[in-house]
């Protein structure tokens, strides 16, 4: 039974924040490559930043370097997504995603989804 639930999303104005939380259950966090994902309408998934994976450690898309920071930590076996100064195409489902051992921020490699929460960035 391994799990990862979301939560932390919402409704938010252009400029505020967001922090995302993913709580692993059945599976100890620390030892695998965890990742953010997002969906936007009409859009493939991407990957917005992992962390612990292969060649360089830790891997932010452009677009948001700078604004959002992943980290976990390892005593409560959650990780999080801080995002700040966000923007309404930050707009999507975000997801959270781990696998044993990842190579980069590509959502083929991860084995282990949350289900998804809604960041609307909007007025």
């Amino acid at each position: 039974q391994l799990q990862l639930v979301e939560s932390g999303g919402g409704l938010v104005q252009p400029g505020g924040s967001l922090r995302l939380s993913c709580v692993a259950s059945g599976f100890t966090l620390a030892r695998y490559s965890i990742g953010w994902f997002r969906q936007a309408p009409g859009k493939e998934r991407e990957g917005v930043s992992c962390l612990g994976i292969k060649d360089g450690g830790t891997y932010y898309t452009a677009s948001v370097k700078g604004r959002f920071t992943i980290s976990r930590d390892n005593a409560k076996n959650t990780m999080y997504l801080q995002m700040n100064s966000l923007k309404p195409e930050d707009t999507a489902v975000y997801y959270c995603a781990a696998d044993r051992r990842s190579y980069d921020c590509s959502d083929y490699e991860y084995n282990y989804w949350g289900q998804g929460t809604q960041v609307t960035v909007s007025s």
